[in-house]
């Protein structure tokens, strides 16, 4: 299973070149299968541009969140704390192998009736294929629509349209 995330633009390029190392969440997804999580960077954007994994996920107050992710968070103190107002509890996803996509992608082609996710959409479908390279190489992530049919866009649009779950 995979995870679209909504984020904001200037966080989402953040992400996308190593800036920010932690995605900050005031609620988290149930489920525990994840293997990606896609970035659905919002207006004006609105296209997904990139993917990474998890590779952890620190829950705590949010004083605590800052202490430990503030050289990573790539975002400003106060707007941490703006966007944690009234929140006891605070998630940070840890980021790991992010592949930023070449030709990001109009979410209306492969998920019918498309609503930005307010947090995130429970996704079963993979969207990239890494091409080559090795750990110490820059990531070379090509943007390709896979399913098990092989057919393409519209197969996996009407396969998965009442699979998306949103939360």
């Amino acid at each position: 299973m995979n995870v679209l995330l909504s984020v904001k633009p200037q966080y989402a390029e953040a992400i996308v070149y190593g800036r920010k190392k932690y995605e900050f969440r005031r609620s988290i997804f149930k489920r525990k299968d994840i293997d990606r999580v896609y970035i659905y960077s919002t207006s004006p954007k609105n296209k997904i541009i990139a993917s990474f994994e998890i590779e952890k996920i620190l829950t705590d107050s949010p004083q605590k969140i800052w202490d430990i992710c503030r050289k990573h968070a790539g975002m400003s103190k106060s707007d941490f704390f703006t966007y944690f107002e009234g929140s006891p509890i605070a998630f940070a996803i840890k980021i790991n192998n992010v592949c930023g996509f070449a030709n990001p992608i109009d979410p209306h082609y492969i998920i019918n009736k498309f609503r930005p996710p307010q947090s995130f959409y429970y996704i079963p479908i993979n969207l990239f294929q890494e091409q080559g390279g090795d750990k110490n190489s820059e990531r070379n992530c090509e943007l390709v629509l896979l399913s098990d049919s092989g057919s393409g866009v519209s197969s996996i649009k009407n396969h998965y349209e009442n699979d998306v779950r949103m939360e």
